[in-house]
């Protein structure tokens, strides 16, 4: 039934997402923008629930407590 699936000429780099013919894979030397880059999208949505994370934990008893002995040292 499935007797011939064939293989893709092109796979991303693992390091940079850069999409590689499948012969010029070794040869691949990613760039530190690029991979930064990369790095950054797969992080996205982590990097975009910071905000409101810290603005919960502000709002706890722990952080109102940081905020308060933050502001406790700066004024001695």
């Amino acid at each position: 039934m499935f007797g011939f699936i064939s293989q893709p000429a092109y796979m991303p780099c693992d390091e940079c997402g850069a999409s590689l013919r499948v012969d010029e894979h070794d040869e691949h030397v990613c760039s530190d923008a690029r991979r930064l880059e990369y790095q950054l999208c797969q992080l996205r949505s982590e990097v975009e629930a910071f905000d409101d994370q810290l603005a919960a934990y502000l709002e706890s008893p722990h952080g109102r407590f940081e905020l308060w002995y933050v502001e406790r040292e700066r004024n001695r």
